[in-house]
């Protein structure tokens, strides 16, 4: 059997030592921030959530780029030259570009190499339900599984991965035209917390309201009860608010007893939209 290798973009926002230890190959999504363009690599080396999140705090907000067809082809084109194929996982193609620019640059290199296989999935995920997706997919690789195989389980699972999360503040939201000006100003006035999801087509899509930010954090753990199937792993990412993250990941523990809960980071390309205060939960369901 060919060998290949799993290749993503940031937005994935695994763990750096999680992506090296699944032998990922990973292209940066950029940051423009007080106009300095920073790369969002996975181990922050550019710029560290802490920094990034400050600025957000303070007004000094971004713009977003995704990863192109050039960035793709080169990358794609290492891999091709070390014999091996490649099964590529991309951000969901309803909040990106970057899923076209793989698929581009895919089939420009199918007819330079046509004895090599490469395969381009939409996940239809973001943050770490990506990250969730592509962990899961290493470790079906992992079994000795072949590329087809590997490809047909990410595609299978890709409908029962959860996405359910929560903003602090809904002007983020409202700068991407998510919730209307009036609906962030008369519900930040009300401390109305809004929990959102990523659903079928990849898309965010906000489903309730809860007034208060305990009440909008327990909204997630309610749907994880309510749709897991599985809950031996686990992922939350957050947008700077470890604490409260740390109380919901004991509160996971307790009730559902996982055994691997991965916390991480939104990284600075989904962040800029979702803001500081960002809770996300991922995890196997029903359906989404």
């Amino acid at each position: 059997m060919k060998d290949y290798i799993l290749m993503t973009d940031s937005c994935c926002d695994l763990p750096a030592v999680m992506a090296e230890e699944l032998a990922l190959r990973v292209l940066p999504l950029s940051v423009m921030q007080e106009g300095k363009e920073y790369h969002n690599f996975l181990d922050h080396r550019e710029l560290p959530p802490g920094e990034f999140y400050q600025k957000l705090r303070e007004g000094k907000l971004g713009t977003t780029s995704a990863a192109n067809a050039e960035a793709f082809k080169t990358a794609m084109e290492e891999v091709l030259q070390e014999g091996k194929d490649i099964l590529c996982i991309s951000f969901s193609s309803a909040l990106s570009t970057t899923y076209q620019s793989a698929v581009i640059a895919a089939k420009e290199l199918s007819e330079t190499h046509p004895d090599s296989k490469i395969i381009v999935i939409d996940s239809l995920c973001a943050s770490l339900g990506q990250g969730l997706l592509i962990y899961l997919a290493g470790k079906e690789k992992a079994k000795g599984k072949s590329i087809d195989e590997v490809a047909d389980f990410v595609r299978e699972t890709i409908p029962h991965l959860c996405h359910w999360f929560t903003v602090d503040d809904l002007h983020h939201l409202k700068r991407g035209g998510r919730v209307s000006a009036a609906a962030a100003l008369f519900g930040t006035m009300l401390q109305m917390k809004p929990v959102l999801h990523v659903d079928d087509e990849g898309r965010l899509i906000p489903v309730s309201k809860v007034r208060g930010r305990k009440a909008s954090i327990k909204a997630l753990l309610d749907k994880m009860e309510e749709l897991a199937v599985d809950t031996e792993t686990v992922f939350i990412s957050h947008g700077d608010c470890a604490e409260e993250v740390e109380e919901m990941a004991a509160a996971i523990r307790e009730r559902f007893a996982p055994k691997e809960l991965v916390i991480n980071y939104v990284g600075p390309v989904i962040g800029n939209h979702s803001g500081p205060g960002t809770i996300a939960l991922f995890f196997l369901g029903k359906h989404r």
